[in-house]
């Protein structure tokens, strides 16, 4: 299976310290569902998204002068991967897509300070499924279309 967007070794690194820090709790399968959203954002051009061309630009994409995701500002995203981590990286930029990701381009996990379900629209996305702790959105066809090629 090829590649579902070009990258350098650098790219496999950083994704798979993302993919740590974001899900290293819920396993293997959190690890690529993770993996599988920031693969998603880089090959569509919709919707949040339309300015990333690679992982490098998913992974430090800001709103609103805020992280796309909350890894980014902890020190141990910073730590070197290990081989684990990187395998399942290059797992997801080889074409990893699998539900509750497959389509989606958001996930957040609701189990905070105020510990909830996950909510069936979040910011207007209908709710994909949940892996663990993790709730998955994806677009509807029209407003990315694109995603279900």
């Amino acid at each position: 299976m090829g590649a579902r967007v070009k990258y350098r070794s650098s790219d496999v690194d950083l994704l798979a310290r993302l993919m740590r820090g974001e899900a290293q709790a819920e396993g293997e399968k959190g690890m690529l569902t993770v993996g599988a959203v920031v693969i998603n954002r880089a090959v569509v051009r919709c919707s949040d998204f339309k300015n990333v061309n690679n992982i490098n630009d998913v992974i430090y994409h800001y709103m609103n002068d805020d992280a796309m995701f909350d890894a980014i500002l902890e020190p141990d995203f910073y730590l070197k991967s290990r081989e684990r981590e990187r395998r399942l990286a290059e797992q997801t930029i080889k074409g990893w897509r699998e539900w509750p990701s497959k389509y989606s381009l958001w996930y957040f996990n609701p189990w905070g300070p105020t510990s909830q379900a996950c909510p069936a629209m979040w910011y207007g996305q209908p709710l994909a499924g949940a892996w663990k702790n993790h709730c998955f959105y994806q677009p509807t066809s029209t407003e990315c279309a694109e995603i279900y090629r």
